[in-house]
């Protein structure tokens, strides 16, 4: 297995591509998407950053903006922008990510639970769920999670292959 671990890596970027935005790609910059500051979200529409709460924004504008700021380290900002949104899987996933990064791991398992609960295919969830597992020393409850991805599709998945290698490395990821 260890010699997969080469591979993996060098194939990450294609499978994060393949993966899309729900399945744990890292956010890219296109470069014409101003970055904003103080947790404001880039409104399209108006050219202009906007606070989070501005009627205009879509939920998956409102989303994409979560990403960046959580794995640009601003957990704080990304909660904000998390408390005007519907809830919904993806936002639960956001939800428990942040408070992981943030050392809230029983809070953080509480979200991850309620949005595979919420959508039991959501392998994003499982993932950071199980790369919790990984630095909490709980190399089976992750092993667990990553089976559950690959039995449901997620395999080859950014989501799949990041778990993988944090279990056979102890590394994670912070996207």
């Amino acid at each position: 297995m260890r010699f997969l671990l080469p591979l993996v890596i060098v194939a990450l970027p294609g499978l994060a591509f393949a993966a899309g935005s729900g399945s744990g790609s890292a956010p890219t910059s296109s470069g014409t998407t101003p970055t904003c500051a103080n947790g404001q979200v880039w409104d399209k529409a108006s050219e202009k950053c906007v606070d989070p709460s501005y009627k205009g924004l879509d939920q998956d504008t409102l989303y994409e903006a979560v990403r960046r700021m959580a794995y640009a380290g601003h957990y704080d900002e990304a909660q904000n922008v998390l408390r005007v949104m519907e809830e919904s899987d993806r936002t639960l996933t956001y939800w428990g990510f942040t408070y992981r990064k943030m050392g809230e791991t029983e809070l953080a398992n509480a979200y991850y639970e309620k949005a595979i609960a919420t959508n039991p295919d959501n392998i994003l969830a499982r993932s950071y769920m199980g790369q919790g597992f990984v630095t909490e020393g709980r190399v089976d409850d992750a092993i667990v999670q990553w089976r559950e991805i690959k039995a449901r599709g997620g395999e080859g998945t950014w989501a799949e292959a990041s778990l993988r290698d944090a279990i056979q490395t102890g590394m994670t990821y912070s996207y």
